[in-house]
């Protein structure tokens, strides 16, 4: 049956907004209000909020607060640089931040200024929320046909309500699978170095009443070889024009075992995570974050000190291992340059 889970990982609410802090969960559950744009930044860098949806709402909240305190486009376009700085592989941001600066330009072209003009561009943001949500489900409805009764479903990271406006993508699709009579039950990766499986994909559909089972990371072949997997679905945070899908690292590696085991691998994402301006993924910028998040774990040191690290926040999966893409526009199926330009055209 349909459960009444609602969860949003932000809140817009007379001009304040508030993001829950996903670093201290599942043990903590507090919001961070936000007070200017250089704090709806740092909180996107620092991944207080993450997921590519989410932080494409995030960002346009935060260009409608520079509205607010100087009504001027000089503002939105001082906001839109800066936030266009803070995660480079996540396209939503930058879809988001040029949507609300044409939005910005067609007021000013129009004559509209002043508080006018910031109360224009807040209800574009709250559009932009409100969209991601109806999309989403829309996005749930289709890729719950891709889910037999019964299915096991191993997913990576969390690309869950917490990752968007609500609802989510991949954790969406099995959300609506569950809210159309099926049973499933949910292996989630722990997601090393940030632990999103482990902390919040776990939390969320917990609080959800969906099974779920957290798995280390190198877990899942194990799993894939005793027939433990019925299919894998996951989110996306760029999808270039060819179908290679960026998510975070550790996807591609699932890929690769769910191929070799004839699992079906699914992504889900909004039409908007599709950037057409890339050919493919070798050209999508992967975002190098700090070595410490590799060599420390909840602030205590774990690896020798001096050592180096890397940490590649995310990895393309190429289109040839993707079973389909689930949008809110309809399904790309393979070959999905055709199916993507497809969606596009309607």
């Amino acid at each position: 049956m349909p459960s009444n889970f609602h969860l949003s990982p932000i809140r817009w609410v007379g001009g304040r907004l508030s993001l829950l802090e996903q670093r201290k969960l599942p043990l903590v559950e507090e919001w961070v209000e936000c007070h200017d744009v250089e704090e709806v930044a740092r909180a996107i860098e620092t991944m207080v909020v993450r997921g590519a949806p989410a932080i494409g709402i995030t960002a346009a909240y935060g260009i409608a607060m520079a509205a607010a305190a100087a009504p001027t486009l000089a503002s939105v376009s001082a906001a839109r640089e800066r936030l266009a700085r803070t995660r480079p592989t996540a396209v939503n941001l930058f879809w988001a931040v040029e949507r609300m600066a044409r939005v910005a330009e067609k007021l000013v072209s129009e004559g509209v200024a002043g508080a006018a003009f910031a109360a224009a561009l807040a209800r574009e943001a709250e559009a932009i929320h409100r969209e991601d949500v109806e999309g989403n489900e829309r996005m749930g409805r289709l890729g719950a046909a891709f889910v037999p009764d019964g299915a096991r479903i191993l997913t990576h990271c969390n690309a869950g309500a917490l990752a968007t406006g609500g609802y989510g993508t991949a954790l969406g699709v099995i959300r609506a699978a569950r809210d159309a009579g099926k049973k499933v039950a949910v292996f989630a990766d722990e997601t090393r170095p940030f632990l999103q499986g482990a902390r919040l994909t776990a939390w969320e559909l917990a609080r959800d009443n969906i099974p779920v089972t957290v798995i280390s990371d190198n877990m899942s072949g194990h799993l894939f070889s005793k027939g433990e997997i019925d299919l894998v679905v996951v989110g996306a945070d760029r999808i270039a024009r060819n179908g290679d899908a960026a998510n975070k690292i550790g996807t591609y590696t699932v890929a690769v075992l769910a191929a070799a085991h004839s699992v079906p691998f699914y992504v889900a994402a909004p039409l908007s995570t599709i950037d057409r301006a890339i050919e493919n993924g070798s050209k999508i910028p992967i975002e190098e974050r700090s070595e410490a998040e590799v060599t420390s774990f909840a602030g205590v040191q774990v690896a020798p000190h001096g050592v180096r690290a890397r940490h590649p926040a995310f990895d393309v999966t190429p289109a040839r291992y993707i079973a389909a893409i689930v949008t809110d526009a309809g399904v790309a199926a393979p070959p999905c340059e055709r199916t993507i330009a497809e969606l596009f055209e309607k």
